[in-house]
């Protein structure tokens, strides 16, 4: 496509800075001292440097005084307190390592001792003549209601059971009514099996015992027949848990393989504990580590509890680090409080100091500021013959220096401006008078028929219409103020007399040009404007796609922000060389006439009603150009327009 961002020029590209020096030159003197100043562009290393250096370039001195105070201050405090703290933590975890191995120690030695009672306890049954009389009666019902009395005789006994010499299930007494006899009776073959009569673990249905077995014989267990075994054990209770805790001074947890049978963690921290089940596993006998249960940090330690045995029966033993580290919080809390205090006093007492010298430094700083707005009258008064006193005054015939080269700098770029605006008009007129004068001297013939002449007048119109456009085109852009007059309308109706209008023209006829409207179209604008801006787009657009072939589509939707108008188009696309600068000024390419003013127009109107123009897509397959206007345009007020 060629595009067409210009209003009728041959194919050139102007230098951008044309369109500000021109703007420039048309302005009265008083407003050209207005002028925003051409700032440094920025070196884009800027971008990146660490946040300290900007603070050390742009802070203020007296920002920096303080501080730098505050970083000392913090400095110190916050390492003081981590020292602190980190000495703190290792001699609490030295303590609590050793106090839970103390705990771990303390609940093997109550285990050995319950041991012991139990075997005691089942030793003094089995000899027991209702014991042996009841076993001799190898009858099962009489043995399980005789079994009651020997039962009683234990004290802090929850299982009670006896077996004959094949191992079969005679009696079961038990506190636990969720213990069956089929249960006993699995759990007891398990502990025949590894043939050992002696201590075990049994576990069922979610409870844990310890037992203790023992034969039963008729007479001298040297010489006399076993007539069964009694088994007695307790129940790994929640009360036993809670005692074990008490004795421990710790939080206790007892595990068979991966379940956890009981402990004394809350249920939440309880649920979590036993998701660990690897590390409960893997555990037993390690050193102590850390874990976090329910957002409170342990430390913990495994003991096994049937090293010997096949049942993976596990005793967990957790101290608590925030309990036992409450008073670092409070140390804490008093550390900050001092740091925060002695930070508060040092910098009051900085500002105070400050003050004295800063002020002289500020007085300069306003005076520099003022010169940035372009004051350079700023009253600046120099005091004593320090360092600040020099600068001042350097810098105060630095400003009338500077004012004298301004005004030398803005005269020569004036007479600048005019010659290359001179030139470039020039050449573009120069065109249409040609064109004028010949076809006017063709009319000066006597012989020539009506519709020869007709033709050449029309070309002569055509001519002075080009150079018209140009000449409106350069006083649009050149004005610095321009009177909005908003008002209420619909937009849909300035489009669509800007597209009747452009398909009046003979040689946009064969071109297709759609409208599309989403939403409402009201809005508050100066529509005088607007059509100017559709009518260049639109013209654009038309000189850009083929002849014959060429589709445009102009559509608008509403938005939260207001308005967008698209303007799309099949053409070529727009050349890569002008992408970046279509909107500056005599930037013009693939066009026979215009000087390259259309689409900065464009901008200035856009801009100045508060909205944005840009290209949203362009390609082999055509370009699409949006306009964003508010929803209004503020009151009825008119408003100052701004040079594009």
């Amino acid at each position: 496509m060629r595009l067409a961002v210009g209003m009728g020029a041959r194919p050139r590209a102007v230098p951008p800075a044309a369109g500000p020096e021109l703007d420039a030159s048309f302005a009265a003197p008083e407003t050209r001292s207005r002028q925003p100043e051409r700032r440094p562009k920025m070196n884009p290393q800027t971008s990146t440097r660490p946040w300290y250096r900007d603070l050390t370039r742009r802070g203020r001195l007296r920002t920096k005084f303080l501080l730098s105070l505050l970083l000392v201050s913090a400095s110190l405090t916050c390492s003081t307190l981590l020292v602190v703290r980190h000495r703190v933590q290792l001699q609490v975890r030295g303590q609590i390592r050793d106090a839970l191995r103390n705990s771990v120690v303390t609940f093997k030695d109550l285990r050995r001792l319950r041991e012991n009672t139990l075997e005691q306890s089942a030793a003094l049954v089995s000899d027991e003549p209702l014991v042996k009389a009841l076993m001799s009666s190898h009858d099962k019902r009489t043995i399980q209601d005789g079994s009651k009395d020997p039962w009683h005789l234990l004290r802090d006994t929850d299982l009670f059971v006896l077996a004959d010499s094949a191992g079969r299930l005679m009696a079961l007494q038990s506190l636990n009514p969720d213990l069956t006899e089929a249960d006993a009776q699995r759990l007891l073959e398990q502990s025949l099996q590894k043939g050992d009569t002696g201590d075990d673990w049994w576990f069922a249905n979610g409870h844990l015992f310890e037992v203790s077995m023992r034969p039963i014989y008729s007479g001298d267990p040297v010489s006399g027949a076993e007539l069964g075994l009694l088994v007695v054990g307790y129940e790994i209770s929640e009360q036993v848990a809670a005692d074990i805790s008490r004795v421990a001074v710790s939080q206790v947890a007892f595990r068979y393989g991966s379940s956890l049978v009981v402990s004394t963690l809350k249920p939440a921290q309880r649920d979590e504990l036993e998701h660990l089940a690897s590390w409960q596993a893997a555990g037993a006998g390690a050193s102590p580590s850390d874990i976090e249960l329910g957002g409170e940090r342990f430390l913990a330690a495994s003991a096994s509890l049937a090293p010997n045995g096949s049942a993976e029966v596990g005793l967990i033993v957790l101290k608590s680090y925030d309990q036992a580290t409450a008073f670092l919080r409070s140390l804490n809390r008093w550390l900050v409080g001092l740091g925060l205090t002695a930070i508060v006093a040092g910098s009051l007492l900085v500002f105070l100091i400050s003050v004295t010298f800063t002020r002289p430094l500020a007085e300069l700083v306003g005076g520099v500021h003022a010169l940035e707005r372009g004051d350079f009258d700023y009253p600046l008064e120099a005091h004593g013959n320090d360092e600040v006193s020099d600068l001042t005054q350097s810098f105060d015939r630095m400003r009338h220096t500077l004012r004298n080269a301004q005004e030398e700098l803005l005269q020569a770029e004036r007479l600048a401006t005019i010659g290359r605006m001179a030139s470039t008009i020039s050449h573009d007129l120069r065109h249409s008078l040609t064109t004028i004068l010949a076809y006017a001297e063709f009319l000066s013939e006597g012989t020539l028929r009506e519709n020869r002449r007709v033709e050449y007048y029309q070309e002569i119109r055509q001519a002075v219409n080009q150079m018209t456009e140009q000449i409106q085109a350069l006083l649009e852009f050149s004005r610095a103020r321009t009177v909005y007059r908003p008002a209420s309308g619909n937009i849909a109706k300035v489009i669509e007399r800007v597209v009747h209008a452009v398909k009046a023209r003979p040689e946009f006829k064969s071109i297709q040009v759609t409208t599309s409207f989403e939403g409402s179209t009201e809005g508050r604008f100066d529509f005088g404007s607007l059509e100017r801006v559709f009518h260049n787009l639109v013209l654009n657009a038309c000189e850009a796609v083929p002849p014959e072939s060429g589709r445009i589509e102009v559509s608008t939707r509403q938005t939260e922000e207001g308005l967008e108008v698209r303007v799309a188009d099949n053409g070529a696309g727009i050349p890569e060389d002008i992408r970046d600068r279509i909107f500056q000024p005599f930037v013009t390419a693939g066009k026979d006439n215009g000087i390259g003013l259309g689409l900065a127009v464009v901008q200035k109107i856009v801009q100045d009603h508060g909205g944005q123009v840009g290209v949203e897509s362009t390609g082999a397959g055509g370009t699409v150009l949006r306009i964003s206007l508010p929803a209004t345009n503020g009151s009825g007020v008119a408003r100052q327009g701004s040079p594009s």
